[in-house]
């Protein structure tokens, strides 16, 4: 456990607390923000992410990232920033191992499923639905549902990627009870986990993006970072082989995009000497960033991905297969509930309204890895599979 000497007085100490919503006797052996980040990985909806795919649907291929390894490089990103800005890092990584439960089988393809399939029923966020795994669907506990973490923990999966302004309905409602005061900014260790994402995820697209021969090195050339990296590898390791090239590369473009972050976030921290974490929650815009020209590169790199990856073809193929997977089974258990599994059709009040039945099913949707979806869209629709 870090000393709270070696925090920074801005940082979240575990002493300082603004504690759970359900009190609990505390560990003697971990800090409030170890013991959120145990719960978070202990949890089912953690280990679903091993079979939850990022880009490619699971059996394209086994080396391929998925929402479990994701997850693993945002918090080990977060956890190497939050040191050297003298943050906590336990409540760095606890947000940043979070972040993505509430991701649905498939991807952003499989979020607009069912996006589409719940717009008459209040409509499907994945951060809503992290938010909704979090303090209401994981059943683990005797004495509460979710994982009743820390106001800190909570407050930095609610708002990492910004002050919530219209909260959906899950959030409205949790927060009568317990206000994590959504329109102001989150701490400090929840912005660095929301830029260790971004950091992990460009860096891995561009690594899968080649594997998968959706894109190749000489079409990275002209890309901001990119080139002067590949160019200087090159000239480190002559006749260096492939797949040394592209990891020598990603490694010094994580290196770079961290680097960025620490000097433009020490120079904002400077100018608000902010003097304890309510002060950096109160700030006007976020404390940790990218300096105006990293801003830009990335967005260049986004930009490439998007056209030259995420809207590839074969991309697009898996992409379709996934939505009408989706939206299928969605359909099918919203019309008729008794093909859920019983521990789900308990859930369900037949009398009470069309958008509270659409919710479970959408939370059951959401809920499913890559392969049991596959699995039970085939078990749904094809009249040869023995029940």
């Amino acid at each position: 456990m870090r000393k709270p000497s070696s925090f920074a007085p801005y940082a979240c100490f575990p002493e300082e607390t603004r504690g759970r919503k359900l009190p609990e006797d505390e560990s003697l052996t971990r800090s409030v923000f170890q013991r959120d980040r145990d719960r978070i990985i202990h949890s089912g909806a953690f280990r679903k992410l091993q079979y939850k795919t990022q880009v490619f649907v699971y059996h394209e291929g086994d080396y391929y990232r998925t929402r479990l390894t994701h997850s693993l490089e945002v918090a080990q990103i977060a956890r190497s920033i939050s040191r050297q800005l003298q943050l906590n890092e336990d409540l760095a990584e606890a947000v940043a191992l979070a972040h993505d439960l509430g991701h649905t089988p498939f991807g952003h393809a499989g979020e607009d499923a069912l996006k589409g399939a719940m717009e008459a029923y209040g409509g499907f966020d994945h951060n809503e639905q992290t938010f909704r795994i979090l303090t209401q669907l994981e059943a683990r506990y005797a004495a509460f549902d979710g994982l009743n973490l820390t106001w800190e923990t909570l407050e930095g999966v609610a708002k990492h990627n910004g002050p919530v302004h219209v909260p959906r309905e899950s959030m409205k409602l949790y927060c009568r009870e317990f206000d994590l005061e959504l329109d102001s900014h989150a701490s400090a260790e929840a912005q660095v986990a929301a830029l260790a994402d971004d950091i992990a995820y460009v860096n891995h697209d561009l690594d899968d993006g080649l594997r998968a021969q959706l894109f190749a090195v000489s079409d990275l050339m002209d890309l901001p970072l990119l080139g002067k990296l590949f160019h200087r590898v090159r000239r480190t390791y002559p006749g260096i082989e492939q797949g040394r090239l592209i990891h020598e590369v990603i490694r010094r473009l994580i290196d770079a995009m961290v680097n960025d972050l620490l000097q433009e976030t020490r120079l904002r921290l400077e100018q608000a000497c902010p003097g304890n974490a309510g002060e950096i929650r109160a700030l006007s815009r976020p404390v940790v960033a990218f300096s105006e020209e990293m801003r830009h590169d990335i967005e260049v790199l986004r930009g490439f991905l998007f056209q030259r990856m995420y809207r590839h073809y074969q991309v697009n193929r898996i992409t379709s297969k996934a939505r009408r997977v989706l939206k299928q089974l969605f359909d099918v258990y919203l019309e008729e509930p008794n093909c859920l599994p019983h521990d789900w059709q308990s859930k369900l009040d037949m009398s009470a309204g069309a958008g509270q039945r659409a919710r479970i099913v959408a939370d059951y949707v959401a809920g499913m890895t890559d392969r049991y979806a596959l699995e039970s869209h085939e078990t749904l629709f094809n009249p040869y599979i023995r029940l």
